[in-house]
């Protein structure tokens, strides 16, 4: 086991490229060379909760190496959104999601949505619960029905992530341009809500990517902008289903109203991408590289909460994780 202390956005762009590391320390206090490119003095003041933790720093070694050797023409990035690539905790507060911010100027469906969060969120992330269970649990949790029904708008979404708290992680937008620089394609899957997504994108950013897609549930909307319908309706995108099945439903950044023709023959060419670079927070977003023949994939895990009981499973399902 190896922890190192850095930022979690720096260490995973280090993958693609070498870059310099903070003291990398395993748990009998040895450094270790593989990992790191210089050694400098950690600095005591850091809190621990940017330490990033390797449970079989060899063999994260060896993945790297391949992804490096064979190029960035082979490499794809698969990440989650909520949590993953923003941050779960802001000021010491539990950060918004995507989903949970949007507010569709109906009181009482406003009301139904949060409620519906605070009985499932908890068994989504609960460790004691089997993951066939927790399918079938978020299978129950819809709620694009409320949002049909509750009349949201596309005006709402735009004025709801504008009223967000909404952040990511430090180093995203670096991570984002290193990657577009080299045409190397993002899929950014949620169980969240694509539209919304996408707005975040814009607002927060301020620009968007050519290498982006999102791969989420996605909103059909009236001329005048009402909500009327979901992409695959029927179909719902949820935190253990959510993969490389589910092509049909990605759709790059759009600056129109209306469906997206999605991914069309681009999903060909992200397929031939063998070698994946994933980034989640739940230990179900292993699964969105499923549909993916892959010869190399090196997981990262953001572990939020829950931290002392589920240390022990992120350690065997991640590769890195902090």
């Amino acid at each position: 086991m190896v922890y190192l202390q850095n930022s979690s956005m720096v260490i995973i762009s280090s993958i693609v490229k070498p870059v310099r590391f903070a003291r990398v320390w395993c748990c009998t206090h040895t450094p270790i060379n593989q990992m790191q490119t210089a050694m400098e003095q950690l600095d005591p003041s850091k809190s621990k909760s940017y330490q990033v933790v390797l449970p079989h720093p060899h063999i994260l070694h060896a993945k790297t190496s391949s992804i490096r050797m064979a190029g960035h023409s082979k490499l794809q990035v698969i990440a989650d959104f909520d949590a993953a690539l923003t941050k779960y905790w802001v000021n010491g507060h539990r950060g918004q999601t995507s989903h949970g911010r949007l507010q569709q100027g109906n009181p009482e469906y406003d009301a139904k949505r949060p409620e519906l969060y605070d009985y499932y969120h908890p068994l989504e992330i609960s460790p004691s619960i089997p993951i066939e269970e927790k399918a079938k649990l978020m299978e129950e949790w819809k709620t694009h029905a409320l949002l049909i029904e509750g009349g949201l708008t596309y005006d709402a979404i735009k004025k709801s992530v504008a009223d967000s708290l909404i952040t990511f992680r430090e180093g995203v937008v670096e991570f984002f341009q290193f990657l577009e620089a080299r045409d190397i394609p993002v899929l950014i899957f949620s169980a969240g809500l694509a539209d919304v997504i996408e707005e975040v994108l814009r607002q927060k950013l301020h620009r968007s990517f050519k290498n982006i897609k999102i791969v989420s549930n996605r909103m059909i909307f009236d001329e005048d902008g009402h909500l009327v319908s979901f992409k695959g309706y029927g179909k719902t995108i949820h935190v253990l289903n959510k993969n490389e099945h589910d092509l049909d439903m990605a759709g790059p950044l759009h600056d129109q109203l209306g469906d997206s023709d999605g991914l069309n023959e681009d999903s060909a060419l992200v397929k031939k991408r063998t070698h994946v670079l994933l980034l989640g927070d739940h230990i179900g977003d292993l699964g969105m590289s499923d549909g993916l023949d892959y010869e190399t994939r090196i997981s990262v895990g953001f572990l939020n909460d829950n931290v002392e009981k589920s240390h022990d499973s992120y350690s065997k399902a991640f590769n890195m994780f902090t």
